[in-house]
């Protein structure tokens, strides 16, 4: 009986009644007693359906229509439950739905914590993606994330700044309407929290917004929006005034005023001095040059300082240096001395001794920026009378600031001669007196500095024999007391970076393990302020600095007409370097120059990347260190050396990843997507003007990384590699042709460099074929695989190999007859190539030398040769495939 005429049961009297749930329940009892029940799974159906759980109501039908299938109600169910459900789906994940989502549970004070952690991580990545951006805008978005913004709680303001942050990436217009919806006073209140997260994630959405209305703009506008452009000067202007408002805010944390300083050190000055507009900087000059002077001139001792960290006044110096480099003529930089001579003389009060101290920690802050500009400034009425009278002072405070200015006016030979026969005995008398270790230490650099006047030059010692080395030991004291606080053990480091020039300082310095380590401590620390103290140490340790080559005509000239000439000291030779270098490894330099790399900071200048990069490059010379390199993350660190910087510094990082890159695991040494980094670097060092072993050391890790994956042979094609490893198969140098061959052998399994080869009209294959009748076995050895593969790929290639010169056959019988295993193997690949390419080809082989050759090779007993004797007897197989030969009974 059909199951439409049967009685109804109690669950068809409850679906009546719209008790959906109870009718369920009743249909799922009668399915428990016969699974088979159609009509009960049917009614389970109807009801699951009017109670919205189609996926279960789909699952009943389903199992209905597998009982029947020919029931019509039961296929038409189905057919609607699918639509109905696949609808479901697209509106529950569509991006709209999900961002609607996101915003209830954020905004519900009633949601779990990880609910609303996991919203707030989404919308993030959501906000960084185009379309997930574009959604978030159209729905309302920006006035939701303000209402986050409002929320007071840091967890959801920083997920809001972050969104933001990322919907403002790379889109001018979406830029625009964010930062007039949240405006600018909010942004850099925001900025101005004492909370280094959220100080360092506003600073983030600022620089996409100024990003983005420099021009940075990642969509091609096309008809109207092509004719409606931003005028975004406005806003650019009206940011840079906000962030020189802050510098002399007390309001602002800080953090939130070396965040003003990085972003003004960032996008004020021009990156390119080929640019011809400077009117950012010259509006800066006019606007806010006192601003920064102020934060200079701050003494951290005196109650009226305005919140600093460690880092501000440096900071601070390197924007006014920055700024003075961006100006193009004599007026634009008497405009600025004059401001600062104004701000620094109008500072002078006999009657206010406070006022005395800011003007001097401002012409010591110019001395670490522009010295040029700060050397004028000493020249000043008064300054050095001032900084005098300071030393003389019974106040601390007076003392530090008064030591500190004299030794930043001592940073050059020229003014050091100065200060040295009018300062050293000053310097000493308050050494001497002081009782006070911060004074006691700082007029030790003093002393330091200037003793160092001579740099390397052995024979041009200011002080006698000895002295430095006990300055020495008593820095390296301090810088092992943690009783010390960080801003005074720093001035140690500082101390040592010049008495290193000393090799005897050097060597007795990587010899004091706990020293050593306290530096590397103290470059791991928030203050950012010593990685150039750090940097210009190790540079000294290493040797790592330029060294001019001396002449022996020039030296014997020099001695001739009584002029001074430098010499080397005995400890500046080339195994008490090598030694060096050991001992700095074994105490952990690798890991202290991974943590300076990632300061994301102004202070961390393009002269320190340099210095870094030199250093890395004298750590990488002995190739067995340089597994110890790689496992410390000295591989990973030097990547952004070789990218960003001075263009010395980034041919010495580009240098240093090409050593580690010719020996390592490049899955270790540079893991993930980082690997893809190194090829740019490593091809600039393919350029002529650069050195032989550069060259060389390039190719070694280019032909490593092509030897990894395709991927990689695709990046190092488009970085466009291939013409000047060409290039370098062609030099006379044995050991680059080599290199460059081993290269090319690996870059064939290509399918673009393949092109290459059977394009017409060169003489690529001509140059592979004739390098493989090379006397150099290794030479052969490359180019010999490099044709193998050719051959293999391309059936062309094939033929075209025996029209590119007429010495062809006999480099072929050569290589097929080469003593060297991995060569013959190598030769007898391309024979067979060959041989399975064209029947005319073959038979011109056969008729030639060659099938002896096969003959004898293949009835070798297949013992080492296992290999080459499998090979030759395939190719005598092909001959007999071809009728060209015929076995022997």
């Amino acid at each position: 009986m059909p199951w439409k005429d049967r009685n109804s049961s109690g669950a068809e009297a409850a679906q009546c009644q719209e008790s959906y749930v109870q009718a369920a329940s009743d249909a799922s009892r009668a399915i428990d007693i016969n699974s088979s029940d159609i009509k009960a799974l049917y009614r389970r159906c109807q009801a699951l359906e009017h109670l919205g759980k189609l996926d279960q109501a789909f699952k009943d039908v389903q199992r209905c229509a597998t009982l029947e299938p020919r029931n019509q109600n039961f296929q038409e169910t189905l057919r609607r439950l699918n639509t109905s459900i696949q609808e479901k789906l697209r509106v529950q994940f569509s991006t709209d739905s999900r961002v609607q989502k996101m915003f209830e549970i954020l905004l519900d004070e009633n949601s779990e914590a990880d609910k609303s952690e996991k919203a707030a991580n989404n919308l993030i990545v959501l906000g960084r993606e185009e379309a997930g951006a574009e959604k978030i805008f159209q729905n309302n978005g920006v006035a939701l994330l303000l209402k986050l913004l409002d929320t007071k709680k840091p967890e959801l303001v920083l997920a809001a700044v972050r969104t933001l942050s990322g919907m403002c990436s790379g889109h001018r217009a979406r830029a625009t309407v964010i930062l007039h919806a949240v405006q600018i006073d909010r942004i850099c209140s925001l900025m101005a929290v004492e909370n280094e997260e959220m100080s360092l994630a506003v600073c983030n959405l600022l620089q996409a917004i100024i990003d983005s209305l420099s021009g940075e703009d990642e969509r091609e506008h096309r008809g109207k929006e092509e004719a409606l452009v931003l005028d975004t000067k406005k806003d650019l202007k009206q940011i840079t005034s906000h962030l020189l408002d802050m510098l002399v805010s007390k309001k602002v944390s800080g953090q939130g005023r070396d965040q003003a300083l990085n972003l003004l050190n960032k996008n004020v000055p021009r990156k390119d001095l080929a640019i011809h507009d400077n009117s950012r900087t010259i509006y800066v000059v006019d606007n806010g040059l006192r601003k920064i002077l102020k934060v200079v001139g701050q003494v951290p001792d005196l109650p009226s300082c305005l919140p600093l960290t460690d880092n501000t006044r440096m900071l601070a110096s390197i924007l006014i240096n920055k700024l003075y480099d961006d100006l193009r003529c004599d007026p634009e930089r008497d405009h600025f001395r004059k401001i600062c001579e104004e701000y620094i003389t109008g500072k002078f009060d006999p009657q206010d001794m406070d006022k005395n101290l800011n003007a001097i920690q401002t012409v010591s802050g110019i001395l670490q920026g522009p010295f040029d500009l700060g050397n004028q400034l000493l020249g000043l009425k008064g300054v050095m009378e001032m900084m005098v009278a300071l030393c003389g002072s019974e106040r601390e405070t007076d003392q530090l600031v008064a030591v500190e200015a004299l030794i930043h006016a001592s940073t050059k030979l020229s003014r050091a001669t100065f200060i040295i026969t009018n300062g050293v005995s000053l310097l000493k008398q308050i050494y001497k007196t002081t009782k006070n270790e911060k004074i006691k230490i700082r007029t030790l650099v003093g002393l330091c500095k200037l003793g160092s006047a001579g740099g390397t030059d052995y024979g041009l010692r200011q002080f006698a024999e000895g002295s430095t080395e006990k300055l020495a030991k008593q820095c390296r004291k301090w810088l092992c007391n943690t009783a010390i606080d960080t801003r005074t053990r720093r001035w140690a480091v500082e101390g040592l970076a010049y008495l290193t020039l000393d090799a005897d300082v050097k060597d007795d310095f990587v010899q004091d393990v706990p020293a050593l380590q306290a530096m590397f401590e103290l470059a791991k620390t928030s203050d950012k302020t010593i990685l150039y103290s750090v940097a210009t140490t190790l540079v000294n340790c290493t040797n790592s600095y330029d060294v001019k080559e001396v002449i022996p005509e020039l030296v014997q000239l020099a001695k001739f007409s009584k002029q001074h000439v430098p010499e080397e000291h005995p400890k500046d030779k080339k195994d008490f370097i090598d030694m060096r270098v050991k001992r700095l490894l074994k105490a952990g330099v690798i890991s202290a120059l991974a943590c300076m790399v990632k300061a994301d900071s102004a202070i961390l200048t393009d002269q320190t990347k340099e210095l870094l990069a030199r250093v890395f490059l004298a750590l990488c010379d002995n190739p067995k260190d340089r597994g110890t390199i790689v496992a410390q993350g000295g591989g990973k660190a030097l990547i952004p050396l070789a990218l960003e910087g001075t263009d010395v510094g980034k041919v010495k990082a580009a240098h240093a990843l090409a050593k580690i890159a010719a020996v390592s695991n490049p899955d270790i040494a540079f893991p993930g997507e980082r690997v893809y980094e190194v090829v740019r670097p490593l091809v600039s060092l393919l350029d002529t003007q650069r050195d032989g072993l550069q060259n060389y050391e390039a190719l070694l890790g280019l032909t490593n990384l092509s030897g990894r994956s395709d991927k990689l042979r695709q990046k190092i094609f488009k970085e466009r590699a291939l013409p000047d490893i060409e290039n370098y198969m062609f030099e006379n140098h044995d050991q680059l042709r080599q290199a460059a061959t081993e290269c090319m052998c690996n870059m064939v399994l290509n399918k673009e460099v393949q092109e290459r080869f059977l394009a017409d009209g060169n003489d690529r294959l001509k140059l592979v074929v004739l390098l493989c009748g090379e006397d150099d076995g290794k030479v052969q050895n490359a180019a010999a695989g490099a044709l193998a593969m050719l051959t293999a790929a391309h059936k062309k290639l094939c033929l075209k190999m025996t029209q590119v010169t007429t010495q062809w056959l006999e480099i072929l019988q050569r290589l097929c007859l080469h003593d060297q295993l991995s060569v013959q193997h190598r030769g007898l690949v391309i024979a067979y190539n060959l041989l399975a390419a064209d029947a005319e080809l073959a038979k011109k082989l056969v008729e030639s030398e060659l099938l002896e050759i096969l003959t004898v090779v293949g009835k070798q007993e297949p013992d080492e040769k296992a290999e080459v004797v499998q090979v030759a007897r395939e190719c005598l197989i092909k001959c007999m495939d071809y009728g060209f030969i015929k076995p022997v009974s």
